[in-house]
């Protein structure tokens, strides 16, 4: 890739996290308003609202109820096993955001290369990217232990965030064994806010090795999460594609969804997932090889 199509590249990834970012402070300012108003204000801020999240502002009211028993084990089950043709057959989609190249000493772990994510449950964006890291992950090998959760409404302090409620998967109390790579996740915090701070509780700390990749890697973008980094060979910042095309799914319709290349949500969460494969593939000398298909490093040519 030359250095013209780079610099566009981190300049996009830069304006959309901004983007995101500019979202959430909107979404602070009007419940701000709402508070401080009377009635007509609190008509201005819904309508304001209902642009602000392109008509998603619905989503923000109860929490969806997250698949248990052999529901859950049937939707999990959807994500993992997505066929590759399907996958192939979106190939880009709708990524909007994709990964970077750097540059670094190799990031391993168990002899493996590493695939460090760092986010946190609370995050929409995150939220958002874990859909597709699940689909990618499970081409490498498998997942125990994973548990749904969904992202905050609003934080301690009553201020309102961005794509509410959006359904998702959490990696704290998971596990992931492949011979091909180690993936280790950390969620930094809850969807539970402390009511005395308005901040999120605590759930992971990243060490001080993790938080110095963050740091040297993400540092244009202050720690902007979700922070994903392959091996030190390529780095993902923010979410691959727009949080809302999941606005107001279950986990069942999301899932389902991914099994037809032509729903919204496959283009969105199944281009993000051949990204991802195209990174890791990078990173495992493009094996397995029904895998690291053509479509794949085709992909991995415009990392």
């Amino acid at each position: 890739m030359g250095r013209a199509s780079m610099a566009k590249q981190d300049g996009d990834r830069r304006t959309r996290i901004a983007a995101q970012r500019a979202a959430a402070q909107r979404a602070q300012r009007l419940t701000r308003l709402l508070i401080a108003g009377g009635a007509i204000v609190v008509v201005v801020v819904i309508v304001l609202a209902f642009v602000v999240f392109g008509g998603h502002a619905s989503s923000g009211g109860k929490a969806p109820t997250a698949p248990t028993g052999s529901t859950l084990a049937q939707t999990i089950s959807k994500v993992t096993t997505v066929p590759v043709s399907t996958s192939d057959a979106v190939g880009t989609g709708n990524v909007t955001s994709p990964p970077t190249s750097i540059s670094g000493p190799p990031l391993t772990s168990g002899g493996k290369p590493e695939m460090l994510y760092l986010g946190a449950e609370y995050c929409p964006y995150c939220a958002a990217e874990r859909w597709a890291m699940v689909v990618a992950l499970s081409r490498f090998g498998t997942f125990t232990g994973l548990q749904t959760t969904h992202s905050a409404a609003a934080d301690g302090a009553g201020n309102a965030e961005p794509f509410p409620n959006t359904a998702t998967w959490t990696f704290a109390h998971s596990t992931y064994t492949s011979k091909y790579l180690t993936f280790t996740p950390v969620e930094m915090n809850t969807n539970i806010p402390d009511k005395a701070t308005g901040s999120y509780t605590t759930l992971q700390t990243p060490t001080k090795a993790q938080q110095d990749l963050i740091d040297k890697y993400d540092a244009a973008d202050q720690g902007a999460i979700p922070f994903v980094d392959f091996g030190n060979k390529y780095v993902s910042i923010g979410a691959s594609y727009d949080p809302g095309v999941l606005s107001g799914l279950t986990w069942s319709q999301i899932a389902t969804d991914l099994h037809d290349p032509n729903s919204a949500v496959a283009k969105s969460v199944l281009g993000a997932a051949n990204y991802l494969t195209a990174a890791i593939c990078g990173t495992t000398h493009n094996q397995p090889a029904d895998v690291c298909t053509p479509t794949v490093k085709g992909i991995q040519a415009k990392i």
